[in-house]
């Protein structure tokens, strides 16, 4: 299910049109070994060693590097320098071969597939190690007192400016009244965590501007949950979707809906868990879709 759609870059240029062929090849020959450098290095700088600070700030490193090359190949292919985008696409898939998480992830899926246990025992443990934050999807599923909460995260490369530290990520979230009374969302609460552990709590009522922050910054994103406080009756679901902008290129969502049951005067409001899900640049093995 498509989220939102990706925008133009416009006018971003991360080659200057004064750039001679002869930089471009040594920039991208360049970038190709600080991707084999990341690849390797961070396999020693404490990979399995149990220090979770070393090993996020080498996978936040190695992330933020694929995410540059994708856009570089992007603007490459924009401006018609299908040469450049060629090699950029050539280091993507160096990169996508080197990258430790990545290619455990495919380690662990076709040791699974071929009913290799022990390996994908093997596979899982050393992706635990190196990447616990990976084994968080980024999608989740939630049923709170009948009422389900699904959501599903992507991560839009359109809107998003790694070289300024912009990352920017869109969620779907469909709510479902599988009770026998109708509700009211009443308010939204979101407990935002980026890459770096950094936590914070987000409380907003949907007529409220959507509103995250980045850098210490405030983004308004549009109104609430398009501008409504929806009644769902049982049996009936709402979606809606909407976008979280990180200065890292992985982090994670979790929070509540209030609600109330409508068909009763002076009920008392009650919270519906969203269960944790990841922003993740690379993505998890699952579809799109909620």
């Amino acid at each position: 299910m498509q989220l939102l759609s990706i925008k133009s870059l416009g006018d971003l240029r991360l080659l200057s049109s004064t750039t001679t062929n002869r930089k471009r090849e040594w920039a991208n020959c360049s970038m190709r070994r600080r991707v084999a450098i990341l690849a390797c290095a961070s396999e020693r700088n404490g990979y399995g060693s149990g220090r979770e600070d070393s090993t996020t700030s080498s996978f936040q490193s190695r992330s933020h590097t694929y995410a540059l090359l994708k856009q570089q190949m992007e603007v490459a292919a924009k401006s018609e320098d299908y040469k450049e985008a060629a090699r950029i696409r050539d280091s993507l898939k160096l990169f996508e071969e080197e990258e430790p998480v990545l290619r455990l992830r495919r380690l662990l899926k076709e040791a699974i597939a071929d009913e290799r246990f022990k390996d994908a025992a093997k596979y899982r443990d050393e992706l635990k190690s190196i990447a616990p934050h990976s084994f968080l999807k980024c999608s989740s599923d939630a049923t709170t007192l009948g009422i389900r909460v699904q959501v599903r995260s992507i991560y839009i490369e359109g809107r998003s400016q790694p070289s300024k530290g912009l990352y920017f990520f869109a969620y779907r979230i469909r709510i479902s009244n599988n009770s026998d009374q109708p509700v009211q969302l009443l308010r939204r609460h979101w407990i935002i965590t980026d890459g770096n552990g950094k936590m914070e709590n987000v409380f907003l009522f949907p007529f409220e501007s959507m509103v995250f922050p980045v850098q210490h910054n405030f983004y308004a994103l549009g109104s609430g949950v398009v501008g409504e406080q929806p009644t769902i009756l049982p049996g009936t679901s709402f979606e809606y979707s909407s976008a979280c902008p990180l200065n890292t290129p992985n982090g994670r969502m979790e929070g509540d809906f209030e609600m109330i049951h409508i068909d009763k005067v002076g009920s008392r409001s009650f919270n519906v868990a969203i269960a944790p899900f990841s922003l993740s640049l690379l993505g998890d093995d699952e579809g799109n879709s909620v």
